[in-house]
This record gives C-alpha cells, structure tokens and sequence, in this order.
C-alpha cells in the first residue's frame, strides 16, 4: 500500500469548516511563543479571547478596532471576487484619510449633514483615484497589479509624511500632524463616553451592500465569472476590463472610506501612522472570510478580538503584545495552506 495525492476537489461539507480549523491550527502554533516566554497557552489565550468580551468597555473596544478592517477586509473582498487582486488597500485607506482631512478643515461654521457626507465622498472618490492608475495599466497594458497596487503603497505613505512635515503641520504644537478637523465634520458617537463611532455602523453598511452585489445583483453574477476565470468569461459576452476596472475603483473607494472613518472618528486630524496596516490586514480577512461578505464580517470581529486581546495579554502576563501581529500572519499563512490543500485527496493505493 503507498500514499497516493489527487487533484479532487474536497467535499463541500468541508470548506465552510476550513476558517475554523486555521484558527484552531494557528493557535497550536504560536502556543510554543507563549511557552518560550514561559507562560500558559490556554491562559494567554483566554486574555485573547475571553476577556476583552468579559466587560462593556473592552467589548466596545472589539467593535471600534474591528471597524476600519470591516472596511478593508470588504474592499479587498469586492476586488478579490472580480478577479483584480488588490494589495492597495492600504494606500487608498491614506488616501481617503487625506481627502477626508482637505474636506474636514474646510468644514467650520457648516452643518453635520453637509459636512459628514462630503467627508464620505471625498475620502470615496480619492481612494477610487488612487485605484485608478493600477487598474488602467492591469487593463490596458497587462501589469500585475499586485505589483502596482503594492508599490502605490509607499507612494502614499511618503505623500502624508510630505503633508504632514510641511504644509499641513500643526501650526500651534508644531507636530507632524495636520490641524484638527471642523467639530461639524467629526462622526457623531453610538454610545455615550465610548470610542464607538457613526463609522461602524457605515461598515454594517458597506457589508450588507458586499453580499447584496455579490449575491443578488447581474454585476456581482459577472465578477464572480471573472474572477473564476476571465477567459470564460470573455467567451460568455462579458466585459472583463471594464468589470475589472469596476471592481478595482468601487475596491478603492471602499478602502477610502476606512480612512474617512478613522480621521472622522478617531483622531479628528491626520497623523502619520493613522493605520498600524489596516489595509494589508484586509487582506486576512477576506481570506479568513472565504471572500463572503458574512464570513469577512465575522472575520473582522474575530481579528479586532484579536486586536483588543493582544493589549490585555501584554497586561496580565508580561507577553509582548507584537503577539497580536504574529498570530494574524500566521493565521493568513495557515488559511491559503488549508485552502490549498481542500483542491487535493490523500489516497492509499494498492501495489
């Protein structure tokens, strides 16, 4: 008898389990970090997971740190799904955080309701600029994108710095920040003396829209045969560039929003590190969330947990909180694994 390997797709009953057991197999790998610093796994990881939901503050938290990637984790998900792999999430966040900022400052003297919606379709439409370029030259000239859009990154990156260092730096304390945006254009609070911010419920939005488009709409029926197989298609009568190009701007604007959200919600003005990698942590969640817009919902929620959890570990038993950060990479790892692997069979096969 030998072990034989087959290229059988797995029965359907298994995907839906394939985030649940990347989660379970990540944990029992990062366990032998929290053994090397000498702790208890199953004690570190009731700090992750159990207690940030033990009191009403720390559950707040989850909700505010899981809303930006709500919003990256759905851009990435509406490009992924048309068949345009977008890595700018993260400069396109920068880039509606900038728009956001032009408009706010502009905003004094005006009221909510003008100035909160032009916040949004600024930061909407920069971000849909910033995906802009990578798009045409994916359609027009046949450049990976992921190069592109990966390398647009630091582009803006280098544009805040730029902003933040010379034409918008605080004129009164002199730090690289921007000056506070209008009191007009600062998102209005869900719950009294929290953080929790209108941006969450404008990601309950953007989530509920994801599954509509996807599931409900002729364009979604379209991306979806893109992004299974652009050459089929083509054949079918369906446009792939200009659904490619949709998909990348709306992906774009998306992620602008997320920038919005935490300029609007948070920090009220700009800073250089307005996201501690919002838009590449997108990236996990769509794939956590099998490119579904409830499974990137619960995925977002479960990272922010994550998030909230990493501060709480650090706390109780002296556990580096960069744990957070390493346990969400290797969670990305062990999800592309697992969904590779559900492509093939272990077979024993006679002599």
């Amino acid at each position: 008898m030998s072990l034989k390997i087959e290229r059988l797709p797995a029965p359907v009953w298994v995907r839906p389990l394939i985030p649940l057991a990347a989660v379970i197999l990540t944990f029992l790998l990062t366990a032998t970090l929290v053994l090397l610093v000498e702790a208890n796994p199953l004690e570190a990881y009731y700090y992750f997971l159990v207690d940030p939901l033990s009191s009403r503050v720390s559950a707040i938290e989850v909700l505010v740190k899981a809303t930006p990637l709500l919003l990256t984790g759905a851009a990435v998900t509406f490009a992924f799904a048309g068949g345009y792999w977008n890595i700018g999430a993260e400069g396109q966040l920068y880039a509606g955080a900038v728009a956001a900022t032009a408009v706010g400052l502009q905003m004094h003297d005006m009221s909510p309701w003008l100035a909160i919606p032009a916040m949004l379709l600024g930061g909407f439409g920069a971000g849909m600029l910033w995906a802009l370029l990578p798009a045409l030259m994916k359609i027009k000239l046949a450049i990976d994108e992921v190069v592109t859009t990966l390398l647009l990154n630091s582009v803006a990156l280098f544009m805040v710095s730029w902003l933040l260092n010379g034409p918008w730096r605080d004129p009164i304390s002199q730090w690289p920040q921007s000056p506070e945006i209008a009191a007009a254009a600062i998102f209005p609070k869900l719950i009294p003396r929290s953080r929790l911010h209108l941006g969450f419920i404008l990601a309950i939005i953007i989530i509920v829209a994801l599954w509509f488009v996807l599931t409900r709409t002729a364009f979604g029926l379209r991306m979806r045969a893109v992004g299974l197989g652009p050459e089929a298609a083509r054949f079918a009568g369906i446009n792939v560039e200009r659904t490619l190009l949709l998909s990348a701007l709306v992906s774009g604007g998306i992620a602008g929003l997320a920038g919005v959200s935490e300029v609007a919600g948070i920090h009220y003005h700009l800073i250089d590190a307005i996201s501690p990698g919002y838009g590449y942590t997108g990236i996990i969640i769509a794939t956590l969330g099998t490119l579904n817009a409830w499974g990137v919902a619960l995925a977002a929620l479960f990272i922010g947990l994550i998030d909230t959890g990493a501060q709480t570990v650090s706390r109780a038993l002296g556990i580096p909180a960069y744990l957070g950060d390493v346990i969400q990479a290797a969670l990305l790892l062990v999800t592309l694994g697992m969904l590779l692997l559900q492509s093939y069979r272990i077979r024993w096969k006679g002599n």
